[in-house]
């Protein structure tokens, strides 16, 4: 025969005196001697008894007390400790409050050893910084939904669609590294805003190249024996990036190759593929001539401290009224080479530092084609000396 419930009433509640009171069910109504009163639920499981507080009297009223002691009641049906799971889903709770910066430094640093530096430029983070921190950083990352995301970055999706995209690309790393902490989100969430925020109309413009048969007249004007002036002759001479440029040190030059470090190579994330750049006759001489501004083994100092900047380059090309900028002499020399020699594909690639090939290929191809490139790059500042 069921146990009767719903002894109790409101009327007689406040007016009880110490002691516990049954309500039926299990519920219990304790009266402490202090004047405090609270509910419990009594229950035996396993064949233990328990006895479960279910909050005070008044704030947890007789209605709200028997509504608790029913969704417990069914949790124990289903074989399970009603406490137990009331404490697991208190931690799943607790889980769920990480908010969204956390999870994104946390990310960040988990990612370090594959970002050049260490990420120390701060490319990685950035987009998250400027775009996304600022109006999610601090909810709790359970509670993004593409809604979120959609109205957090419609204000740059079409007018910065590059920035855009690597901010969505960052949040899509967060979303996962939350889950791998075993937080419940959304890992379609950024799909989902993607999908909300349509197709871009921004077209990605490519950096605006010279075109190579202006090169070198362009090159012949850079006299002034400025660190600027060596730098932007050096960088058109090798066609590498800016910043292995930048960040040259005498002690990475042996005879005619400069060997750049594996983590100043874009998108080279083993730590043991330095890159071997062969330097030609005119390039020798214009490490010459910077030696003489090295400080702190740096061929190309800033003024102050340091090296000299990204911009210092393109600033000089600007007062000119050029609408190109110094990473596009890359394009000009790929060009040259497509369009003057029969350079195979692999070597001009190389020279490019790119990947070549699949990772099966580039584990049994062991050469860099120094030798063939060697002989290119002489070509190449011999066509900018106006010897060709």
């Amino acid at each position: 025969m069921a146990r009767p419930k719903h002894k109790l009433t409101n009327a007689e509640l406040k007016a009880k005196p110490p002691g516990k009171y049954s309500d039926g069910g299990g519920l219990w109504f304790h009266m402490r001697r202090d004047g405090g009163s609270q509910w419990f639920l009594r229950y035996t499981i396993f064949g233990r008894r328990h006895e479960m507080g279910l909050g005070g009297f008044p704030d947890v009223s007789l209605k709200a007390a028997r509504d608790e002691a029913d969704k417990w009641h069914a949790v124990l049906r289903e074989g399970k400790d009603a406490i137990k799971e009331r404490e697991r889903q208190q931690r799943e709770a607790e889980n769920n409050m990480y908010i969204l910066r956390d999870v994104a430094l946390d990310a960040f640093e988990s990612r370090k050893a594959e970002l050049k530096g260490d990420g120390e430029a701060g490319r990685w983070f950035s987009p998250l910084e400027l775009h996304v921190l600022p109006k999610l950083g601090k909810m709790p990352v359970s509670q993004i939904d593409q809604r979120d995301i959609r109205d957090t970055l419609a204000p740059i999706w079409h007018e910065k669609a590059h920035t855009a995209q690597k901010a969505m690309n960052r949040l899509s790393i967060c979303m996962r590294h939350a889950a791998a902490l075993g937080l419940d989100v959304d890992l379609q969430a950024t799909d989902k805003a993607k999908a909300l925020l349509g197709k871009q109309r921004h077209k990605t413009q490519n950096v605006p190249a010279l075109h190579w048969q202006d090169v070198p007249q362009f090159y012949q004007t850079l006299t002034d024996g400025s660190v600027t002036h060596l730098a932007l002759r050096l960088l058109i001479l090798t066609a590498v990036r800016s910043r292995p440029l930048r960040f040259m040190r005498l002690d990475q030059i042996e005879g005619d190759i400069w060997t750049i470090p594996a983590e100043m190579m874009k998108g080279r994330k083993d730590a043991t593929s330095d890159f071997r750049v062969p330097l030609s006759r005119e390039a020798l001489d214009v490490i010459e001539q910077a030696s003489a501004f090295q400080r702190d083994g740096f061929l190309f100092p800033s003024v102050r401290k340091g090296v000299i900047s990204d911009a210092t380059m393109s600033r000089l090309m600007e007062r000119r009224g050029m609408a190109e900028r110094p990473h596009g002499f890359r394009s000009s020399f790929r060009d040259w080479v497509a369009e003057t020699t029969n350079t195979p594909h692999d070597v001009a690639e190389t020279c490019l530092g790119h990947t070549v090939g699949g990772s099966v290929e580039r584990a049994y191809r062991r050469t860099d084609f120094l030798e063939q490139r060697r002989a290119l790059m002489e070509r190449w500042a011999n066509c900018l000396l106006g010897n060709l």
